[in-house]
């Protein structure tokens, strides 16, 4: 039957996909990365290649003069997503990782927790979800 073929091309358990959330209150970090979508797009850029990720392609946009930043990076292992609102000093962070040919997990929390050191939250709130 096709719905056991599709069961058959599931990953093994041990290299399920990671998918990391943030919300990220209170940030304490410095104030252009809320603002200057080019600031955060090269920091984001950076902190993928230190963890080992691999950048295809970009997107980050700035919401006017005092608004904030909406970016996202695709990675040859997923994305990276992030948005600001530094009116209240809050922040919304996704990195996934897909496991398919090497487990990406340890990159994936690396990258994470370097991003959210970025902001220094005084108050994360932070979930960890295995995907298939």
């Amino acid at each position: 039957m096709a719905h056991n073929a599709v069961v058959s091309l599931r990953p093994e358990k041990a290299n399920v996909g990671l998918h990391l959330l943030g919300d990220l209150y209170e940030c304490q970090g410095d104030g252009k990365f809320f603002f200057d979508a080019s600031a955060l797009r090269d920091a984001c850029i950076e902190l993928v290649g230190e963890a080992g990720l691999t950048a295809v392609g970009d997107f980050f946009h700035q919401f006017g003069d005092d608004g904030g930043v909406t970016g996202t990076v695709v990675l040859a292992e997923s994305h990276l997503a992030i948005h600001t609102w530094p009116e209240k000093r809050y922040v919304t962070l996704d990195v996934y990782v897909c496991n398919y040919t090497s487990n990406n997990r340890s990159k994936a929390r690396q990258l994470f927790n370097a991003v959210v050191e970025l902001f220094r939250p005084a108050n994360p709130h932070i979930r960890s979800v295995d995907r298939e």
